[in-house]
């Protein structure tokens, strides 16, 4: 689908990838973004639509539905990253929250917009994921978890609503410019490039973008191994 008239949908927009969402699909002409968040006093930029969205909360997402009935493009963005160990004594809380988040958040919204998309013509759907969709490490392993099974619903959803015209689309990326990484030292890509190689691999019509070489070499290599990993 092309960005230029579309209306968009981006979850998680006040900062982060989702800040970069929103500013790159106004200055690529799309009609209307509305930008979502926890808090929508959060959301400062000119132009967007500020509205209410945790994704965790169903009555938010039944509201915004009526609201925002001419989405054509959805954008998963939200998610969160608790840093806990598997076997730590938080690791069950930690799980729940970032599956609620990453996967069930997803599944939610696409659910819930999925007759919107139909109805205004098929539009898209793009699921933010990871590198760590494929791989773990330690104090992200539950994380990888929650971005796997969003790796699973994004495949899904590709099938499911193929008979409404509806592109779903998977972006993975590795390290970026964000607060979530911001103690790595590893490089990192800009949200800008980012964001930018996801709409034009929108527009190209492709059902997966891989935005960074660390996610291009780790799909290249999970035939060979690279998720049976050693410590």
């Amino acid at each position: 689908m092309q960005v230029k008239d579309a209306v968009a949908l981006v979850t998680g927009a006040n900062r982060g990838l989702g800040l970069a969402f929103a500013k790159a699909l106004l200055e690529r002409g799309a009609r209307k973004v509305y930008a979502a968040a926890r808090e929508p006093s959060s959301v400062t930029i000119p132009g967007v639509v500020p509205v209410r969205l945790d994704v965790t909360r169903p009555e938010q997402l039944e509201a915004l539905v009526r609201e925002a009935g001419d989405v054509t493009l959805l954008i998963n963005n939200a998610g969160i990253l608790k840093g806990t160990s598997l076997l730590g004594a938080d690791a069950l809380s930690a799980a729940r929250a970032e599956l609620e988040t990453n996967y069930l958040g997803p599944l939610a919204t696409s659910s819930a917009f999925a007759p919107v998309l139909a109805k205004n013509g098929g539009g898209a759907i793009i699921n933010v994921l990871s590198v760590l969709s494929w791989m773990a490490f330690p104090g992200s392993a539950s994380y990888s978890a929650s971005k796997a099974a969003a790796w699973a619903l994004t495949n899904g959803l590709r099938k499911e609503l193929g008979a409404q015209k509806t592109q779903v689309m998977a972006l993975h990326v590795g390290y970026m410019d964000t607060d979530m990484a911001e103690k790595v030292t590893a490089p990192k890509t800009s949200t800008a490039e980012v964001v930018r190689l996801t709409l034009d691999a929108l527009e190209a019509g492709l059902d997966e973008v891989l935005a960074d070489e660390v996610s291009r070499n780790v799909k290249q290599g999970l035939s060979a191994g690279v998720y049976l990993q050693r410590s």
